[in-house]
């Protein structure tokens, strides 16, 4: 499994930035791996919401899309979505945290091989650093955010 987990404050209230986060089609926005973002179950953000996500390839790998539904949606306060492929399960979940000066988001992303892929975690876990590096500088720059110690 390859695990990556970033935190981040923003001076952006809670509910505006859970509200960004929950609808998926806003991760074209900020992170660089993904291609496009097309909602084909529910309005935006919310419980029972499915997203098609074309994710770029790695190295000669064709882009991949992937289908993504909502299965927490505790608005403002955390939200999960799953995708799984034959190859992979990808589990993401965001929890908001309303503070005085804002709010605090952690982004918490598990990539699972299945089956006998397994036996290529370490690989895995390198190459979903550098693409998650990606993500966080992108979400960090989305919400005018800075880092802070997960």
């Amino acid at each position: 499994m390859a695990r990556y987990v970033t935190r981040l404050h923003t001076d952006r209230p809670a509910g505006e930035v859970f509200a960004y986060l929950a609808d998926l089609r806003n991760f074209a926005d900020w992170d660089p791996g993904v291609r496009d973002v097309v909602q084909v179950e529910g309005e935006g953000g919310g419980p029972g919401t499915e997203f098609d996500v074309t994710v770029a390839g790695i190295g000669v790998a064709p882009d991949l899309t992937l289908r993504y539904r909502t299965v927490l949606h505790d608005a403002p306060n955390a939200v999960h979505v799953l995708a799984e492929h034959p190859l992979f399960v990808s589990d993401d979940r965001i929890t908001v945290e309303a503070a005085d000066d804002g709010s605090t988001v952690t982004y918490d992303a598990d990539l699972r091989l299945r089956g006998p892929l397994r036996l290529g975690d370490l690989g895995l876990r390198l190459v979903f650093g550098r693409i998650g590096d990606r993500a966080a500088a992108g979400l960090r720059r989305a919400l005018d955010g800075t880092e802070v110690a997960a």
